[in-house]
């Protein structure tokens, strides 16, 4: 018996004993010469009825083909395939050399995109905190602050819930959120996603600083410490803690040091020129901000700016260093860190030109992230890398694209199980329309701003329906 005939033979077995979950539809979708075609597809929901997509796909694999397919770990592959098997990637292979199940037309097949940094509970601030001139960047932190004791924990748990289903919606994949009390895990932890969970850590004092140390034992539990009872928000397979201090001017600089050292953390760094002058003189904007905040502890700022780069060569990712809008760029940066830029952030309050360019050259890894609603208009990955790809048209597109996906797993500790498109790696996809138009180089097209609904697979299950 043939493979054709084999997956016939099971699909009329799966269709029959679970008609009521699966659902055989047509979908028209314009060609690429513009013309009109129609093909079937069958889509086999989960919850409450896995046992129907756990048999299709333990004893079915299936090759998805779409006008380009782009690996990341390698060139682009025109008309290329993608099979799955069960959660995972069982090849990946250039035309010809398999027969499609199903073929997506003009749309490139990419690795699920990966958001290395969001702030979910500020999702119900679009438009609320209108960003500020850099020089006065206090202004707006004013206003974050304002707004957040405006807001019920129903509210941050529905914020935090709308902003994760942006997230999903665009094809994102793995996100690194900073979570103030980790009030983001209960929607994350459920959702049908990878994440990092960075718990935000603020206090000028070591007796704040170390509290807020206590309180993450005492609820993430042996997911923290070994030998302590578990906790309430446990670590999972899919959903992994980590700690941010917050900033060099929110959190002792002894403390955040030591971190930062021994890895899994993230600060946002050189935000803006305020910062940069707190830390050369313990003067500026900041100054009169903590004092009006009741917080101000000179004896807190210990440690200049080179001083956060502090490098255990057994450290454990994440170390991220956000924003760096400021960073000179011979800061001593080491192999495990990563610089996360947030374009669209950085343009709206109107920095110089963001030094990315140079510590790529220098070999430091760089990646994408989209900051929160408070200062972007949406949390699409994707388009933070079609920003760059405008305001910088000779930047390598290439590289794009891994800003938002390999790098990103990179900087997040997952590389070894998402972020590209490669046999045994997780069956992580999103399926991005592509215009109708041709280009020397395949991500031009990926990159362009061009509308369309985006489906995405996660380990192997279509999360939104193709």
């Amino acid at each position: 018996m043939t493979r054709q005939q084999t997956d016939a033979v099971f699909s009329s077995i799966v269709t029959c004993y679970f008609l009521p979950v699966t659902l055989l539809f047509e979908r028209k979708e314009k060609d690429r010469s513009g013309g009109n075609r129609t093909r079937d597809c069958v889509l086999i929901r989960h919850t409450p009825y896995h046992l129907a997509t756990d048999l299709y796909c333990t004893f079915m694999s299936r090759t998805y083909t779409a006008r380009y397919v782009f690996p990341v770990s390698g060139p682009p592959l025109a008309n290329g395939t993608v099979t799955v098997r069960d959660d995972r990637i069982e090849a990946v292979l250039t035309h010809g050399e398999r027969i499609a199940d199903v073929d997506f037309g003009n749309a490139a097949i990419i690795p699920g995109l990966v958001n290395p940094h969001t702030h979910l509970d500020l999702s119900g601030a679009r438009g609320l905190i209108p960003p500020t001139d850099p020089n006065h960047f206090t202004d707006w932190l004013r206003g974050v602050i304002a707004y957040r004791r405006t807001r019920t924990a129903e509210q941050v748990q529905a914020n935090i819930r709308d902003g994760l289903a942006e997230c999903l919606r665009h094809g994102t994949t793995l996100i690194g959120d900073i979570t103030s009390g980790g009030v983001s895990y209960p929607a994350i932890a459920r959702a049908f996603v990878r994440a990092v969970l960075f718990w935000e850590v603020i206090g000028l004092s070591e007796d704040k600083y170390n509290a807020t140390l206590s309180e993450i034992g005492a609820t993430i539990g042996g997911s923290w410490d070994p030998d302590a009872p578990p906790g309430i928000y446990p670590a999972t397979p899919s959903c992994r803690w980590a700690t941010s201090p917050h900033a060099p001017y929110s959190a002792n600089h002894d403390c955040a040091r030591g971190q930062l050292y021994l890895g899994n953390a993230a600060i946002h760094f050189a935000e803006s020129p305020a910062e940069i002058e707190l830390l050369a003189s313990k003067t500026g904007p900041f100054v009169d901000f903590l004092k009006q905040l009741g917080v101000w502890n000179a004896s807190a700022f210990t440690a200049g700016l080179r001083d956060f780069f502090v490098a255990y060569p057994k450290a454990a990712p994440p170390i991220l260093y956000v924003h760096c809008n400021y960073l000179p760029t011979d800061a001593p940066l080491a192999p495990a860190h990563t610089i996360v830029y947030c374009p669209r952030t950085h343009a709206a309050f109107g920095h110089p030109p963001h030094p990315f360019r140079e510590f790529l050259a220098r070999g430091v890894r760089v990646c994408l992230g989209t900051d929160s609603l408070a200062s972007n208009p949406d949390l699409d990955i994707l388009s933070e890398a079609r920003f760059v790809r405008l305001r910088y048209p000779d930047f390598p597109v290439d590289q794009l694209l891994r800003m938002v996906t390999l790098s990103g797993a990179e900087s997040l500790g997952w590389a070894d199980e998402t972020g590209s498109l490669e046999a045994g790696k997780s069956a992580d996809f999103v399926v991005v329309p592509l215009p109708n138009a041709d280009a020397p180089d395949p991500h031009e097209l990926l990159l362009a701003d061009h509308a369309g609904e985006r489906c995405t697979m996660f380990r192997g299950q279509w999360r939104s329906a193709p």
